[in-house]
């Protein structure tokens, strides 16, 4: 895949990580191993990878 897919993968990526990292700071890191599955699920979802 190239071109718009690849940016759109990095935007979704960039999206799901910075939902996660806001998520961390909330909950003091709380729950991080949680957060980093949830992560990896919502990019296998949206973005394939």
């Amino acid at each position: 895949m190239g071109g718009l897919g690849d940016m759109a993968e990095k935007a979704s990526d960039a999206g799901i990580e910075k939902a996660g990292d806001a998520v961390e700071d909330r909950t003091g890191g709380k729950g991080a191993g949680q957060i980093d599955k949830a992560e990896d699920a919502a990019d296998q979802r949206i973005g394939g990878e």
